[in-house]
Formats: structure tokens, C-alpha cells, sequence
């Protein structure tokens, strides 16, 4: 049964992606460098991060967006992508691009953040965006470039209600989270996740403990790495044995880690639940679906289509910030967890609601 779930799950996300970008085929498609329209004009190019193109998350999705927006305007816009295996391929990669005069080169997160700041600086003339990496966020540093796009998520809001879901589902009464490195990126999640459960204990007079990261310190767990799972498994481990039920990791794929650990803790008889993050978990580890009570997610693709259009359109880059008011940020479907109460739901819709209208103020402030 946890078979057929998962699977069932996997192509229910990937079906929620196709239907938002406009495209019957995208979801299916191998990634790789579109064809180019004899008519095209105007060239979307984008550069990988060490990732890889078929990451099933920030990259995938980023291209996904370059995709959409060829979709869009077939007869004006070509996709293309190259990919970068060391992160010196970073610089090597966007100068290729810049020498073929791309409209738009459009790059992925944090490790890529010099490389992409020094060709904005240098290519005056030439537009440009970065996923998720923002000035005010201390990703990106010096001088503000007219040229660089920057495309932030304001995932306070949306792990806020990540927070309080875990704090309302817990048992035992105790929730967990850690990251990859502790960068801004990673931590504004988990300060989300840890405002939103205090703000549980608030409204329930209750005492849920939150493991591996205290938002008033600034100091947590991290496994220094967004690859090594066995490092994931044994931090889950520990937070098991510490009496976590509900885990939200936050170091991409390296979770994959934290899924074994609590299918491990699953088989042995102990409830154990995942929140994931940035790209519906279900899409990204489909072998875990099961597992996941939710994810926190950035829509990525969606934010990259509109940069790429409005870049074909002449419009001069701006900042973007995805919020639960725009969709840009959202608490993602709750799958096959059937056990979540009908007043917890309401709960969470009111506050998302209220966060919306600036009645609820995360304790945290957007780095964006």
C-alpha cells in the first residue's frame, strides 16, 4: 500500500506542475537545450549549480520556468542550458553565455552568487537573475546591480506554518530540525519552523519542544553538507531517540537520509513524520512519500517563466519576493497523511490568512 501511495503521489505533483506552467509535456521532458525556432529572437540561457539539471529541485525547476516561458512565446523565446560539474564551471559557463549574447542567464542559489554578481558587474549591458539569493539576505554583497534579477522566497511565512503544523501533529511533543550549512537560506526556514510552533504553544498553552535549532540564539544543528546523507540519517537518528515525531530538514538532498532514518523508525513501529522543503517532497523523493506530512515549498518554476518573459519584453530586472499573498511561497498538500484534524486545517488557514494581512507577524524578519 505505501508502494502504490508513493507512486500515486509522484505523479499527482508532478501533475499539479504541469497544470501550473501551461504545458502538457514539460514535466515529462528529459531536460536538455531546446530547439531553436528559426523566427527566435530573444535566447534564455540558463547555468546549473553542481546539482545537475535533474536534481528534482532548484535547478529542475528552474529550467522547468525556462521552459514554460519558451512554451509561451515558441516563435520569440529559446531555452538552453549548460551545466556545471565543478563550481569552477560557474564562471566558465555564464562567460560562454555572455559571449553568445543570451537576453537572459539565468543562475541557481548561493554557490553561485560570485560568479554571477562579478558577470552582472562586467556585462553591464547584459540581464541577469539568481535564484534564490538576495543583497539584504548576505548572499550576494557590494553594490546593487541595475542587471541582476534577484528572485527570494520569504519562507518565514510559509515555515511558519510548517511550525505550527508540526507542533499541532506531535505526540510526543517534541519536533526537530537541522541544516545543511547554516546560511540565510537555510535558516530563515528553520526560524520560520521554530516562530510557528512557539506561536502553537502560544494559542494552546502547550510545550512543544523544537530540537536542533533555537531561533533567539541562532545556533542549531547542521550537517555541513547538502549531500551526505549518512550524516542525515545519523542526526534523524538522534532526534528519534531525543523523541522527535515530526523532522524538518532542511538540506537538500541530502534528506534522502533523513527518509531512510525514519522509514527505519517506520518499519520498527514508531510514528515518525518529515516536512520537506522548496519542491514538493512527493516529486522529489517519491520512495518516501508516505513519510512526509507536508513541504514548505518556493514556486520556483512559476517565478522564473515571468522573469523570462518579462525580460523579452524589454522590462529591466527587478526584485522578486514570493509570499503566501502571491503564491510564491505555499504549505504544500498534505498527501497521504489523513490523520491531520479539520480544526488544525482551519487553524492554519486562518493564520495564513492573517500573515497575509500582516496580523500575524512572524517573530523572524524576511531577509528580502
Amino acid at each position: 500500500m505505501r508502494k502504490i501511495a508513493g507512486n500515486a503521489a509522484a505523479l499527482a505533483a508532478a501533475a499539479m506542475l504541469v497544470s501550473a506552467f501551461g504545458s502538457g509535456t514539460a514535466i515529462a521532458r528529459t531536460p536538455h537545450s531546446g530547439p531553436r525556432p528559426a523566427a527566435a529572437r530573444f535566447m534564455a540561457c540558463m547555468v546549473t549549480d553542481i546539482g545537475g539539471i535533474n536534481d528534482r529541485s532548484f535547478n529542475e525547476m528552474t529550467w522547468l520556468g525556462l521552459l514554460a516561458a519558451q512554451d509561451a512565446k515558441p516563435t520569440t523565446i529559446t531555452a538552453k542550458y549548460l551545466p556545471s560539474t565543478t563550481t569552477a564551471d560557474y564562471a566558465l559557463n555564464i562567460g560562454v553565455f555572455v559571449r553568445e549574447k543570451c537576453g537572459i542567464i539565468v543562475t541557481v542559489g548561493f554557490l553561485m552568487a560570485n560568479a554571477t554578481e562579478a558577470a552582472a558587474k562586467a556585462h553591464p549591458r547584459r540581464k541577469f537573475a539568481i535564484v534564490d539569493c538576495t543583497y539584504r539576505s548576505g548572499c550576494l554583497s557590494g553594490k546593487r546591480l541595475k542587471n541582476l534579477d534577484q528572485l527570494a522566497f520569504n519562507v518565514v511565512q510559509d515555515g511558519f506554518l510548517g511550525g505550527y503544523l508540526a507542533a499541532g501533529m506531535s505526540k510526543t511533543h517534541v519536533v526537530a530540525t537541522y541544516g545543511g550549512e547554516q546560511f540565510g537560506t537555510v535558516t530563515i526556514y528553520m526560524d520560520g519552523f521554530w516562530d510557528g510552533v512557539q506561536y502553537y504553544n502560544s494559542k494552546h498553552h502547550a510545550h512543544v519542544k523544537v530540537l536542533g535549532w533555537n531561533e533567539k540564539t541562532q545556533r542549531g544543528d547542521f550537517i555541513r553538507s547538502f549531500r551526505n546523507r549518512a550524516a542525515a540519517a545519523a542526526i534523524t537518528k538522534k532526534f528519534i531517540k531525543m523523541g522527535t515525531d515530526v523532522i524538518f530538514p532542511v538540506a537538500g538532498g541530502a534528506d534522502l537520509g533523513t527518509g531512510k532514518a525514519v522509514s527505519d523508525a517506520d518499519a520498527a513501529g514508531k510514528k515518525v513524520s518529515i516536512e520537506g522543503h522548496d519542491v514538493d517532497s512527493c516529486l522529489r523523493t517519491p520512495v518516501y512519500c508516505t513519510l512526509f506530512l507536508t513541504t514548505v515549498t518556493k514556486g520556483i518554476a512559476a517565478e522564473v517563466k515571468a522573469t523570462v518573459l518579462a525580460a523579452s519584453s524589454g522590462k529591466d530586472p527587478t526584485k522578486y519576493v514570493g509570499t503566501l499573498a502571491n503564491a510564491g511561497v505555499a504549505l504544500g498538500p498534505y498527501h497521504f497523511d489523513t490523520t491531520v484534524p479539520a480544526a488544525l486545517t482551519t487553524e492554519l488557514k486562518k493564520i495564513k490568512d492573517a500573515i497575509e494581512r500582516g496580523k500575524i507577524v512572524p517573530a523572524t524578519k524576511s531577509p528580502v
